[in-house]
C-alpha cells in the first residue's frame, strides 16, 4: 500500500510579489544542494495583492496572480520534481481575507445579506442583541466616526456594469439590488421632459421589478433563488438601457451627484445616509469592533472573516484546487492553518485524508494517514497532541521551546529574576499577569466573541427551570473568567465522542481557578457551566435543545484559543520581559530551564508518538530568530556581567528619557528589552569583533520592533489608543543610544558584552542546529536561516534573502577546512556546512532517521552537564551526536583540551568498527568505550560520530 512522502528535510519559503514562483524555481537546485529534501511553502493562492503573507486569501481555487501564472507555478514544480524533491502547502482552512472586493463570497453577502447563498459559509450573527444590527454585518472599516466620514464625502456611490457600488479609499462595497431605487427615482425625474421615450418606460418597469424582488432577508431556498435569478436580469437590462440610451447613463450620474452630497454641506448628505441605512452591512469606526462586530473573525483582525468549513458544501468549495494539485503530484504534504479554529477539528482532517487518498487514486492506509500532514498545534509544557488528530505531527513550536529550555542555565533564576525585579522596580508574577491579560482581552478586543457565548449560556439557562434565575450578566462574567483561567488553547469535546480525561482535567482547572478568582460570584453558577462544557446537560431536553447545548461547548471551544493567543502571545510576551528567549510561541517563560534529562525524555516520546513531527527552530511566527534566541538565552550563563552591565547601561542613557505625565518614557520594562534586544542582533565583523556603530537600517530595525513590541504590550500605547508622545519618545532613546558620535556613553560600555553573547549565542545556535537536524522528527529550516540570521518578528523576518550569497557560500564549502571555518565563524559558512553536512547524510540514511532508535548517552567528567549527547541506531549503523551547551564554563570556542576530562561512552550495541566523525571524516579514538570530548570535538564544538 503506497504510504506518504515523508520529508527529510522541509525549507519554508515566503511567497508575495517580491518573492515569486519564477524565483523559487531559481533557486531548486541550491536547496537540493543544500539538502533539503522538500520546500514548505507559505499560502500562495489569491490574496490581497501586496499582501506580504498569503493568509488573507480571497479565493482558495486560485493562484495568487501577483506572485506568478499557472505556467510560472508549473515551471517550478517541474523543476522540484526533476531534483525529486516535494512540496508542503500551508493551507488555511479557518477564514478568508475580506479587504479585497476579489472575495465573490463576501461580496455577495454584503449585498444580499441573509439571503445571499454565501451566508451561511460565513460565522455570521443575524439575530445580535443590537437591534440596528439585525439581518446586517457590522463592518469596522472607517478610519474616523460614521458620521463624520460621511459629512466629509468620503463615501461615494459610483455607477458601473448595471450595478452600484460605493467606495470608500480604495475599499469597494456592493448596493444592495432592492435599493437601486434610491438612486433610479431621481433619475426619473431628471429624465422628467422625455416620458414619451422608450428608455423612460424601461427605467419604470425596472423600478417595479425592484419593488417585487425577494428581500434580503429572505432564507428559503426558492426565494433565493429567485432572487438570484432576478436581481440579474435587472442589472443586465440596466446595463443594456444605459447603453442604448446614453440619456440613461446621463441622469443616474446626476442622480449620484446629488445623492453624494458636497462636504460643508451636512443636509446634502442624508439621502446616501438613508440609502446606506438600508444595506445588508453597518459601516462603523474601526474602534468599535470588539464590542459589537458580529462575525466571527481570525482572532481580532478585522478583515479576516472565519468560515464555516465543517459545512460540506464550504469544505469542498475552499480544498477544490489543493486537491487537483495533490493528485497531480504538486502538493505532496499538506500543514494545516490553526486547527484550533475548527469547530470540530479531528472531524475535519479525518475528512481531509479521506479525500487526499481519493484525489491520489489510492485505498486509504490503515492509520488513516494518505499524506503527510502537519498541525499549526501550540502545546503548552504539558499538553501532547491529540491522538486522533489523523496528522504526522505539529509544525515544531514545541520543540522550539524545548531545545531553547535545554539551552538556558537554570542554576541563575534566582539571579536574572532578582536582577529583571530590582530593574524595573517590581516583581512580576507571571501566573497574575496571564490572567489579567487574558481577562483584558475578554473585555476589550474580544469583547463581542464573549458575549455572544453569554448571550447563548443565557438562552440556554431560561430552558431550565433550576437554572432561569442566572442572570445574563452573572453567566457572561462566569463565561469571560473561566476563559481567562484556562490552562491551555482549547479542549476538543466532540458530540459522540467519549470525554477524554484530559479535556475534563481542564475544564475543571478552570472552573477551580475561576471560582478562587471571584468568590462573590455564585458557586452554582460555576458549577452550571462546568456541567454544560462537560457535556452533562441537564435532563429532559428535547432534541433541538442538546443540540443548541452542544453548539454552545463547540463554539466555546472555537473562543478559548484566540483569547489565549491575544493575551499570552501578543501581551504578556511583550512584558515579561526577564529573559525574552523564552517568549516564543508555545513557550512558558516562567520555567528557567530543563534538565537534559527532560530534553531526551521529549524526544523518546516524539519518536514514538509523532516520529515524522517538524522541528522548528525558527519561522514566520516566532518573535525572533532562532540565532537572535540563541544569543539572548546566553544571558543566563552571565547572570553577574548581565546585572553589572544594565546598572551601567542604565546610569549612561538615562538622559535620554523624556518624561510623560510625571512618568519616564520609555519605562525600565521597555528598556530592559530593548537591551537584550541589541545584544541578540549587534552585528559582528568577520574577525570576531562588534561593529563599532550601528548603521541607519539596524536604527530603523530596531524602532519599528520597539514601536511594535510597546502596542501590543498595550502598556504605555496601543494599536487601539496610540500615545503619540510615548512612542516618540521610544524612537528617540532608541536613535539617541545608537549614535556613533563621541558623546555616546553606551556604546563603549555595550560592545564587550555583545562580543562575549555574540561568541556563546553562536555556540548554542549550532547546538540548537545539530540537535535539529539529528533528533526525532524532521527539520525545517525557515528561510535564511542557514546561516546567521538575526531576524525579529515580522514582519523583520519577511526581508528579502540574499540568495546568490547563499549559493556563492556553498560553493565554496568543498574547499574548506573544518577549523578554519569555526575560526571565521562569524561569516556564518559553520552554520551553513553544519548544516549541508548532516543533510545529505540524512538523504542518504533516511531510515537511520524516521525509524531508528533513539538512545540518550550521559556524559562525565568536570564539564558533563555542559555536554548534551545521544544515539540514533537502526540495525548495524548508528550516529552519535555530541554537542556543547552551557558553553562560557568551558571556554571559547568550547574545542578541544578545554574540556578536560569529560567522556561520553557509546553502548555496547553500537559496533565502533569504522567510527569516525561527520565532518572532519577523522577516526574516532575510543578506548573501553569512551570517547574523550577532548578528542572528539577537537576541532569543532560538535560532532557526529558514525560507522557508515
Amino acid at each position: 500500500m503506497q504510504q506518504p512522502r515523508i520529508p527529510t528535510c522541509t525549507y519554508r519559503l515566503q511567497f508575495n510579489r517580491w518573492f515569486t514562483f519564477s524565483q523559487a524555481r531559481k533557486i531548486v537546485p541550491y536547496l537540493h544542494a543544500l539538502g533539503v529534501s522538500d520546500v514548505y511553502a507559505s499560502p500562495y493562492f489569491q490574496a490581497s495583492p501586496d499582501s506580504p503573507h498569503g493568509y488573507d486569501i480571497t479565493d482558495h481555487n486560485k493562484l495568487n496572480a501577483a506572485i506568478g501564472s499557472r505556467a510560472d507555478y508549473d515551471a517550478w514544480i517541474a523543476e522540484l520534481h526533476a531534483h525529486s524533491m516535494g512540496q508542503v502547502l500551508d493551507f488555511v482552512p479557518n477564514h478568508v481575507g475580506i479587504a479585497d472586493s476579489r472575495n465573490e463570497w463576501w461580496m455577495d453577502v454584503l449585498e444580499n445579506g441573509p439571503s445571499s447563498s454565501y451566508a451561511p459559509y460565513f460565522d455570521i450573527d443575524w439575530k445580535p442583541r443590537k437591534f440596528d444590527l439585525r439581518d446586517k454585518v457590522l463592518l469596522p472599516i472607517l478610519s474616523d466616526q460614521y458620521g463624520r466620514v460621511l459629512e466629509r464625502g468620503e463615501l461615494q456611490l459610483r455607477f458601473g456594469e448595471g450595478r452600484f457600488y460605493l467606495f470608500y479609499g480604495e475599499r469597494k462595497l456592493p448596493i444592495a439590488p432592492g435599493t437601486y431605487r434610491y438612486v433610479l427615482e431621481i433619475a426619473l425625474q431628471h429624465l422628467a421632459d422625455q416620458k414619451e421615450e422608450d428608455f423612460y418606460a424601461e427605467l419604470q418597469s425596472i423600478l417595479t421589478a425592484l419593488e417585487y424582488l425577494p428581500k434580503r432577508t429572505e432564507t428559503e431556498p426558492k426565494r433565493i433563488a429567485e432572487r438570484i435569478r432576478e436581481k440579474g436580469v435587472i442589472k443586465r437590462r440596466l446595463e443594456r438601457r444605459c447603453a442604448e440610451a446614453p440619456q440613461v447613463r446621463q441622469a443616474i450620474e446626476k442622480a449620484l451627484a446629488q445623492i453624494n452630497g458636497k462636504a460643508g454641506n451636512p443636509r446634502s448628505f442624508d439621502l446616501l445616509d438613508e440609502l446606506l441605512n438600508a444595506q445588508s452591512y453597518r459601516l462603523a469606526f474601526w474602534r468599535v469592533a470588539a464590542e459589537e462586530i458580529n462575525y466571527r473573525r481570525f482572532f481580532d483582525v478585522n478583515d479576516l472573516a472565519a468560515i464555516r468549513v465543517e459545512l460540506p458544501k464550504v469544505f469542498d468549495a475552499v480544498h477544490r484546487l489543493t486537491l487537483d494539485l495533490v493528485s497531480a503530484g504538486a502538493v505532496t504534504g499538506l500543514r494545516i492553518d490553526h486547527p484550533d479554529g475548527l469547530y470540530l477539528p479531528a472531524d475535519y482532517f479525518e475528512k481531509l485524508q479521506q479525500r487526499c487518498a481519493k484525489a491520489l487514486g489510492i485505498e486509504l492506509p490503515k492509520d488513516g494517514r494518505a499524506i503527510y500532514m502537519v498541525a499549526e498545534k501550540i502545546l503548552t509544557a504539558s499538553e501532547g497532541l491529540r491522538k486522533d488528530w489523523l496528522v504526522h505531527g505539529t509544525t515544531g513550536y514545541d520543540f522550539t521551546n524545548q531545545v531553547t529550555q535545554l539551552l538556558v542555565d537554570s542554576s541563575a533564576e534566582t539571579a536574572i529574576t532578582r536582577t529583571f525585579h530590582r530593574f524595573i522596580g517590581r516583581s512580576m508574577p507571571y501566573g497574575h499577569l496571564l490572567y489579567a491579560k487574558k481577562l483584558q482581552v475578554t473585555k476589550l478586543a474580544l469583547a463581542n466573541d464573549v458575549d455572544v457565548l453569554g448571550n447563548m449560556l443565557d438562552r440556554l439557562s431560561e430552558q431550565t427551570r433550576w437554572y432561569r434565575d442566572f442572570t445574563l450578566e452573572a453567566l457572561s462574567r462566569a463565561v469571560r473568567e473561566t476563559i481567562a483561567c484556562f490552562p491551555v488553547y482549547r479542549t476538543y469535546l466532540a458530540p459522540g465522542q467519549p470525554l477524554s480525561d484530559e479535556d475534563r482535567q481542564i475544564v475543571e482547572r478552570a472552573i477551580g481557578a475561576a471560582k478562587r478568582r471571584n468568590p462573590g460570584i455564585d458557586e452554582s453558577i460555576f458549577n452550571y457551566l462546568h456541567d454544560v462544557l462537560l457535556f452533562r446537560f441537564p435532563p429532559n431536553l428535547n432534541a433541538a435543545e442538546r443540540a443548541a447545548h452542544t453548539h454552545f461547548v463547540l463554539k466555546f471551544q472555537q473562543a478559548t484559543g484566540p483569547i489565549m493567543a491575544k493575551g499570552l502571545e501578543d501581551t504578556v510576551f511583550y512584558i515579561y520581559n526577564g529573559l525574552t528567549a523564552l517568549n516564543e510561541v508555545g513557550g512558558e517563560p516562567q520555567q528557567f530551564g530543563s534538565s537534559v534529562e527532560t530534553f531526551h525524555e521529549r524526544n523518546m516520546d516524539r519518536h514514538r508518538n509523532w516520529p515524522a513531527s517538524l522541528l522548528a527552530t525558527s519561522t514566520h511566527d516566532t518573535k525572533r530568530s532562532e540565532d537572535v534566541r540563541a544569543r539572548i538565552v546566553a544571558i543566563s550563563e552571565i547572570p553577574e556581567l548581565w546585572r553589572r552591565s544594565l546598572q551601567r547601561w542604565r546610569m549612561a542613557n538615562r538622559r535620554w528619557k523624556r518624561t510623560i505625565n510625571d512618568l519616564e518614557a520609555p519605562d525600565a520594562n521597555e528598556e530592559y528589552l530593548l537591551y537584550q534586544t541589541l545584544l541578540g542582533t549587534w552585528p559582528i565583523r568577520e574577525d570576531g569583533e562588534p561593529e563599532s556603530a550601528a548603521t541607519q537600517e539596524y536604527v530603523e530595525r530596531m524602532q519599528a520592533y520597539m514601536a511594535k513590541a510597546l502596542h501590543e504590550a498595550k502598556i504605555n500605547t496601543s494599536w487601539i489608543q496610540p500615545n503619540k508622545q510615548w512612542d516618540a519618545a521610544m524612537q528617540d532613546f532608541v536613535a539617541k543610544i545608537l549614535d556613533s558620535s563621541l558623546q555616546n556613553k553606551f556604546l563603549p560600555i555595550f560592545l564587550p558584552v555583545a562580543k562575549e553573547i555574540a561568541r556563546l549565542g553562536a555556540i548554542n545556535s549550532l547546538t540548537q542546529t545539530l540537535l535539529k537536524l539529528t533528533v526525532p522528527g524532521v527539520p525545517d529550516i525557515y528561510q535564511a536561516n542557514e546561516i546567521w540570521d538575526y531576524s525579529l518578528v515580522d514582519p523583520d523576518n519577511r526581508r528579502p534573502v540574499d540568495y546568490n550569497r547563499r549559493r556563492e557560500m556553498l560553493a565554496e564549502l568543498p574547499g574548506a577546512v573544518p577549523n578554519e571555518l569555526m575560526r571565521a565563524w562569524p561569516d556564518g559558512r559553520i552554520k551553513l556546512f553544519l548544516t549541508q553536512g548532516v543533510l545529505r547524510f540524512r538523504r542518504e540514511h533516511a531510515d537511520l532517521f524516521q525509524r531508528g532508535e533513539y538512545l540518550p548517552l550521559r556524559p562525565s567528567g568536570m564539564f558533563a552537564e555542559s555536554c548534551i549527547s545521544f544515539a540514533r541506531r537502526l540495525t548495524h549503523k548508528w550516529i552519535a551526536v555530541i554537542s556543547a551547551r552551557l558553553s562560557s564554563r568551558v571556554g571559547f570556542p568550547s574545542i578541544g583540551e578545554l574540556w578536560k576530562d569529560t567522556t561520553i561512552e557509546l553502548p555496547q550495541r553500537l559496533s565502533l568498527n569504522k567510527a569516525h566523525d561527520l565532518f572532519t571524516c577523522r577516526p574516532m579514538p575510543v578506548k573501553h568505550r569512551k570517547v574523550k570530548l577532548a578528542d572528539a570535538l577537537s576541532v569543532l564544538p560538535f560532532a557526529v560520530i558514525t560507522n557508515v
